[in-house]
């Protein structure tokens, strides 16, 4: 399964700092943060199409990090009121859309996004970690954890894997942490080692393979560096603890039980309150996209146009084009291979033509199987056909929604030389 694990304070704060406070409701409710959540949740369901998806926040407690150095953080100004009276918003949205959320008291979202990482890769899942903290970087490991990591703004984001990190930073992720004890970390108000930047701190780790490694051989360096590095030595070693993201935070969470299933009465319901209106259609259109049984179930006897849409537009895909490409595919190789090994005759080898044209025939029904699939979603729910052709019309003009009609025009040509000429290429084959 593909799992996205969302750092929920880390996005909203992103959100909120990327789009103007002048949003807002016509009751003077501020909306620019669950605004562009909202926006990053629908962006990230299309682009990536997770089987499961979970939000981890931070709580108000301190956590073991402040016990361990009451200055950890404690730069930090408290959030603007406009963007605490959001938070609850965000999560009233996730709410609806029957998102699984995570937060522990004494431990921040980072460590239950690196201890839920952990518990995937040990099932064989693909987890893709989403956050603007690149604490995360130290989690990466190939193939089953990446980071996509939020550079800037509500769509902005750069997926890494080993060698993206290592591209990124000079150095592998299971030395992140150390690196960063080195560099330190202003946002968090760790102070680094006086002259080591991210060059010279990467540098020391690919030469020497970890703090230890450095701190035995600091009389090597120029007189500033070890002097520095012997004077600072301890702030290092008790950054890594601090850096270092724990994988044994004490939550239980089923990732198989992890699909979106959105309450559709309650989404329309706040969705209007807080005047989202461009976004109803393309979180349908999105949850549309993240496979065939979530739209199947999103749709059928829904009261909501958009997931109503959704569910018929992922039927008539597999239909209309997943099914006979798969045939498309696989027939012609099975049927030349029984021919080489001499189950088929010359003679029956030139019907392979037309058995595709009678794939072609099954191409050209499976719209009106979808359409049956169509008439008896309809049957179950309070929708018209009228109001699946608005939705369609919103999807259309308002949000640019691409068509699959280049893949059909490709497909139905690839059928039609398939027709013509499989017989003919499959003979000469046996002939020879």
């Amino acid at each position: 399964m593909k799992l996205l694990l969302l750092d929920g304070n880390s996005l909203t704060y992103r959100a909120f700092f990327a789009l103007p406070t002048d949003m807002a409701t016509a009751s003077g409710q501020v909306t620019n943060a669950v605004f562009g959540f909202t926006s990053m949740f629908i962006y990230m369901v299309k682009e990536h199409q997770p089987d499961g998806l979970l939000v981890a926040f931070d709580r108000p407690e301190p956590t073991f990090r402040h016990e361990a150095n009451p200055l950890y953080k404690a730069q930090r100004e408290a959030a603007p009121d406009i963007l605490r009276q959001q938070m609850g918003l965000v999560r009233e949205v996730l709410d609806a859309l029957n998102v699984t959320v995570v937060d522990l008291a004494g431990w921040e979202a980072d460590d239950i996004l690196a201890t839920l990482a952990e518990q995937g890769k040990t099932e064989g899942h693909d987890v893709i970690i989403v956050t603007g903290d690149r604490d995360s970087y130290q989690l990466v490991e190939d193939p089953h954890v990446r980071v996509l990591y939020n550079k800037r703004g509500v769509s902005d984001y750069a997926l890494y894997d080993e060698a993206g990190i290592q591209e990124k930073t000079g150095v592998t992720p299971d030395l992140y942490p150390q690196y960063a004890a080195m560099r330190g970390d202003p946002s968090d108000n760790l102070e680094g080692i006086p002259g080591v930047g991210e060059k010279t701190a990467a540098k020391l780790l690919n030469q020497y393979g970890s703090l230890d490694g450095i701190f035995a051989h600091a009389g090597e360096q120029t007189p500033k560096l070890q002097a520095n590095l012997r004077e600072f030595e301890q702030r290092a070693r008790d950054n890594l603890a601090l850096m270092t993201l724990r994988r044994n935070a004490p939550i239980d969470v089923d990732l198989s039980a992890l699909a979106v299933r959105p309450d559709d009465a309650e989404v329309k319901r706040l969705f209007e309150f807080l005047e989202f209106r461009s976004l109803l259609p393309r979180l349908y259109d999105a949850l549309g996209s993240i496979g065939i049984m979530a739209a199947l179930m999103a749709g059928w006897g829904s009261n909501n146009k958009y997931a109503l849409l959704a569910g018929f537009r992922v039927v008539a895909q597999l239909l209309s084009y997943e099914i006979p490409m798969v045939l498309a595919m696989f027939a012609p190789v099975l049927w030349v291979g029984s021919m080489k090994l001499g189950t088929l005759t010359a003679a029956q080898g030139l019907t392979i033509g037309p058995v595709n044209l009678g794939l072609n025939w099954y191409v050209l029904l499976m719209p009106g199987a979808a359409l049956i699939f169509l008439i008896a979603a309809l049957a179950e729910s309070e929708q018209t056909p009228f109001d699946l052709l608005e939705a369609e019309s919103e999807l259309i003009a308002g949000f640019h929604i691409e068509y699959s009609g280049m893949k059909f025009a490709m497909f139905f040509l690839a059928q039609f030389l398939n027709t013509f000429f499989l017989g003919g290429i499959a003979v000469m084959l046996f002939f020879g």
